[in-house]
């Protein structure tokens, strides 16, 4: 029976290097297709699990699954008599592969390039992402990007097909490809750490492993001097935000407006780490992360919330507008443009986004409009789009946030 401690290795190792065996075995065997290999991997990370004791974990455990998916295969295709007379006479013995730390960051760049590849589409490119490079299993996909266990698995069949039909291998790409491929790793490293730090608690690890993964394949990039001055701001931009990570939610693990976050709590050290990354980004082609970062620098360093130099937030959000003309973006720009004095412009937008069919649904949205009708002295309205958050987001967490914000109002008499 396998024990506790080579089950923790087992799953460490299939966090680790799961999207890697599968891209190293699909390079060496171009005429197994994808589902294959991962059913064979599947099976290898199961041969361990019933194989592993205290006493026999092999001193090289990467290198014994490999072998064992290596063997695994062979032996599938021998059986299916597809290539016998090409193994007659071979030796199948394996020796065991090194895995050195340099070659595994290596080979996990190479993978997080692969799936960048400009003819899947950007969901897609985040879904085998979060599977062959942050190892993340179906289910925990599903959660962190809210798609039902169905949806990710249709999704990656098309995937698979696509790229059994097309030939889009998850190999290397040339290094003629790694240039027009990083804005899409730029925006793949981007939207995984949103997708972890959008609704992260200190109950939902595997979005806190999120954070962090984005956050070490963007220093990998900055490091192997791949990344540019967007990588370089992407990683200020994520740095300033886990900086805040603790102060987000109160003792009970309730959700606290910005403004109720303790700033003592608030990282300098990743603080000033940002602010130097962030001025080391500066020089060439200002991007729309360059705009989030500074935006993101303003909040860092104010002292206070209502010290916070909105003006110049509500600036910098217009010119991202005008870059990348975005309702989200304009959500944001409203908000500056209320906490700057420009109340009557800010509902102007507010309003005007409500009655678009996405937003008019857009729990946050309605949470902004709730809170500002709130403060304006109309707690009846600001209610009554706190109701309708409340019946627009299933989180835990939002839904807490939101029945206080309602309780509070009912003071009022409502």
């Amino acid at each position: 029976m396998v024990t506790d401690t080579a089950r923790a290795e087992i799953d460490r190792l299939y966090k680790s290097h799961y999207g890697l065996l599968v891209s190293s075995l699909l390079a060496h065997f171009k005429d197994v297709n994808l589902e294959t290999i991962e059913d064979v991997v599947q099976d290898s990370f199961a041969s361990a699990l019933t194989g592993w004791t205290k006493d026999n974990t092999p001193l090289n455990p990467a290198g014994w699954i490999y072998t064992v998916c290596r063997n695994k295969l062979i032996d599938k295709i021998k059986r299916e008599k597809k290539v016998r007379f090409l193994f007659d006479y071979e030796d199948f013995t394996v020796p065991e592969p090194e895995f050195s730390e340099s070659t595994f960051d290596d080979q996990k760049l190479a993978l997080l390039f692969a799936c960048a590849h400009p003819d899947l589409t950007p969901k897609v490119q985040v879904v085998i992402t979060l599977k062959y490079v942050a190892n993340l299993r179906i289910e925990a996909i599903a959660k962190v990007l809210g798609m039902t266990i169905e949806g990710i698995d249709k999704l990656l069949l098309r995937a698979r097909q696509k790229i059994r039909d097309e030939n889009i291998l998850l190999i290397e790409p040339g290094l003629n490809s790694l240039r027009h491929r990083l804005p899409i790793v730029n925006k793949i490293v981007y939207l995984i750490f949103n997708e972890g730090y959008k609704s992260s608690s200190g109950e939902e690890l595997v979005k806190e492993d999120l954070c962090e993964e984005a956050l070490l394949l963007n220093k990998t990039l900055l490091d192997k001097r791949i990344g540019d001055g967007a990588t370089a701001a992407i990683q200020a931009l994520m740095l300033f935000n886990v900086a805040r990570f603790k102060a987000r939610f109160g003792p009970g693990g309730e959700l606290l407006d910005l403004e109720e976050q303790d700033r003592g709590l608030w990282d300098p050290i990743l603080i000033s780490m940002a602010t130097e990354l962030l001025a080391q980004a500066k020089g060439g082609e200002f991007s729309a992360y360059h705009y989030e970062a500074s935006i993101a620098y303003l909040h860092c360093t104010a002292k206070t919330f209502q010290s916070t130099n909105w003006v110049l937030i509500s600036s910098l959000y217009r010119q991202l507008l005008e870059m990348n003309p975005n309702p989200f973006v304009e959500l944001n720009y409203a908000v500056a443009l209320y906490y700057s004095g420009q109340k009557e412009e800010a509902f102007a937008i507010l309003h005007r986004l409500e009655v678009t069919p996405f937003f008019s649904q857009y729990y946050l949205l309605n949470a902004t409009l709730g809170k500002f009708w709130s403060l304006e002295g109309d707690p009846v309205r600001g209610k009554e789009y706190f109701l309708r958050t409340l019946e627009q987001t299933a989180s835990p967490v939002e839904r807490q946030f939101i029945e206080k914000k309602i309780k509070e109002l009912s003071r009022f008499g409502m």
